[in-house]
């Protein structure tokens, strides 16, 4: 399997490396963190005009046309910077709704905004009750006045801090729904607040959303597999987020190892401190391919496939990342869990990753599921 990169995805991810590092310091990301918005105003702008937002969209909708594979590519370099802006909530979970639910009507309304970065998306699909669980909805959307009435409550909206519209799902008499919801809608009340690596989320409290007959997206009551694959886009791309992070913290300690002296010479030199050093690389190096099977399988529509595949990524980012990380810290000794020092925002990311879509016990047991309803034989990935 060749993981290498086209030469025009290698093109694009010099150019958004080259763009993040001029505008990621330190300072200049604590400094977006405590914005009003969350993040860097600038630098989505520049995403924007980079056309990295236009990634996941159709041509016919002034996208480019580009596969989850193109997502992981720019998802890596965010991952590295450790950027705040809400590409993944937007144009991967958001937009993928509109993208894979909506009607063409619909797709020409909204995308064009997605991809100029006038107008954010959000995908409210999680609820208090139902953990991981996708199909636990208790949302409620009824007929009324010619459109829909939705009431009930969605939990950890990734981006839902600033997003301009959100895409939720509801059951209706027929089954779960998806319904376009702008943040301005009467009724709506968003709890906004920030997840442990400063990203922000929010929750959703829906008392008699009105909303018109338009705002449904997709067949009434079939909305459930368009939401488990824009829910595995979103964990293939948190993915690679974490795993371009993980590639930053392996760095950031492999430095640390040749700088850092003790006994007159550095620690990196001690035989001990060297194996532990390459048994970090080897794990990057095993979540690496994990990872980038997870992309290339991100687009498939059949869906036991392509969930085994992104389960056995999630897996191995929530386990082997935090082994990682742990170790990582110890290596750095104190230096390594002080606010200060960059490599805690890394591994909170990692953390982070883990979490949302599932963690690694949830795609454990998914994997597990699938792989025995499969023949002996065709599971080729392995957590």
């Amino acid at each position: 399997m060749d993981f290498n990169f086209t030469e025009e995805q290698q093109m694009f991810s010099d150019a958004l490396r080259k763009m993040l590092d001029a505008e990621y310091s330190q300072s200049q990301r604590n400094a977006a963190l405590e914005s009003d918005t969350g993040y860097s105003a600038a630098v989505w702008q520049q995403i924007a005009d980079m056309g990295v937002l236009a990634l996941p969209f159709p041509e016919a909708a002034g996208g480019l046309g580009g596969t989850a594979s193109d997502i992981m590519v720019a998802c890596l370099e965010f991952g590295r910077a450790l950027s705040v802006e809400p590409f993944v909530a937007s144009a991967v979970l958001g937009g993928g709704g509109v993208r894979l639910a909506g009607s063409p009507r619909q797709c020409d309304a909204i995308l064009p905004q997605v991809i100029s970065g006038e107008q954010k998306l959000a995908a409210a699909f999680l609820e208090p009750q139902a953990r991981h669980d996708l199909s636990d909805v208790e949302t409620q959307a009824v007929t009324a006045d010619g459109g829909w009435r939705l009431s009930g409550h969605k939990a950890v909206v990734l981006g839902g801090n600033c997003a301009d519209m959100f895409v939720v799902s509801a059951q209706t008499g027929k089954g779960i729904s998806l319904f376009l919801v702008e943040a301005a809608t009467p009724g709506l009340a968003v709890r906004d607040y920030k997840l442990v690596d400063g990203r922000g989320a929010a929750d959703l409290e829906l008392k008699g959303v009105e909303v018109s007959s338009d705002a449904l997206l997709g067949e009434d009551g079939g909305a459930l597999p368009v939401i488990e694959h824009v829910a595995d886009l979103g964990a293939a791309a948190l993915c690679a987020e974490a795993l371009g992070a993980i590639e930053r913290i392996n760095d950031l300690t492999l430095e640390y190892l040749k700088t850092r002296e003790q006994f007159g010479r550095p620690i990196g030199r001690f035989q001990a401190l060297q194996h532990r050093a390459v048994d970090l690389f080897l794990e990057y190096e095993h979540a690496k391919s994990l990872v980038y099977v997870a992309a290339m399988s991100a687009d498939n529509t059949n869906a036991p496939q392509r969930a085994q595949a992104i389960s056995a990524a999630k897996t191995c980012i929530g386990t082997k990342g935090r082994d990682i990380a742990k170790e990582a810290v110890q290596l750095h000794g104190g230096i390594g869990v002080t606010q200060e020092y960059q490599l805690g925002d890394f591994v909170k990311r990692v953390l982070v990753a883990d979490m949302l879509f599932g963690d690694a016990d949830h795609h454990l047991e998914r994997f597990g599921r699938l792989s025995a309803a499969r023949p002996m034989g065709s599971a080729v990935w392995a957590p």
